[in-house]
């Protein structure tokens, strides 16, 4: 009996006793097994390789994340010390006196001999003064207009000082005959220094009021020449 079997099935293996053996399942390739082997390795080094590139990116993003940061620190911190100084010196300026600078009233205008007869108007910009010299006298005129206060122009054609505002005359030694002032316009205070030099005082004033007495003849509303 065994040996029929083994004759009509003599691909099936049998054991000592005549049994036959349970077929197995073929082994696979040594190939596949070593690929199936490697495949967790190369898995574990992409792996490796994506956290390592990941690491890198972050790094770099940490990198251009600092200045960005440092800049916005110093800006605020500019902001800060900024305010504070504004605040300081405001503190400081409340306990400082506030005075009003102011040009000088007095100053001094040269020597008699530099002026001739007639209106000299050098003056008229920096300090709003005329100097007039006339045969016997030499005085100053304060420009400004009795009327409303304008300074008048002086007109060489004419040898008249002429107001813009409203048009108010004065004749050549700044008495007015025209328009609506009404007086002749101020002479202010002129006396010699040790020097021999004009200085002139326009903070006194010599006036001619309508109907009244005429301050043109006092002492130090004019200079004889």
């Amino acid at each position: 009996m065994d040996t029929v079997d083994k004759v009509q099935n003599p691909a099936v293996e049998v054991d000592e006793k005549g049994k036959p053996v349970a077929e197995q399942a073929p082994k696979p390739p040594a190939s596949k097994v070593a690929a199936s082997a490697a495949k967790p390795t190369a898995r574990a080094g992409t792996s490796t390789t994506q956290s390592g590139g990941q690491a890198e990116k972050k790094g770099e993003a940490a990198s251009a994340t600092e200045p960005v940061s440092k800049m916005r620190r110093r800006i605020v911190w500019t902001c800060i010390w900024g305010y504070l100084a504004a605040n300081f010196l405001m503190f400081l300026r409340f306990f400082l006196p506030r005075s009003i600078f102011e040009p000088s009233t007095t100053f001094r205008v040269g020597y008699p001999q530099d002026y001739a007869l007639g209106v000299d108007t050098k003056f008229q910009q920096q300090f709003r003064i005329w100097v007039i010299r006339n045969a016997e006298r030499l005085f100053v005129v304060y420009a400004r207009c009795t009327h409303l206060g304008c300074t008048p122009d002086w007109k060489p054609s004419e040898q008249k000082f002429k107001c813009p505002c409203h048009g108010s005359g004065y004749d050549g030694e700044a008495i007015n005959f025209e328009g609506p002032a009404p007086r002749p316009m101020d002479r202010a205070h002129v006396e010699l220094d040790a020097e021999g030099q004009i200085v002139v005082d326009i903070n006194r004033l010599y006036k001619q009021e309508k109907g009244a007495r005429s301050q043109f003849d006092d002492d130090g509303a004019f200079l004889r020449v």
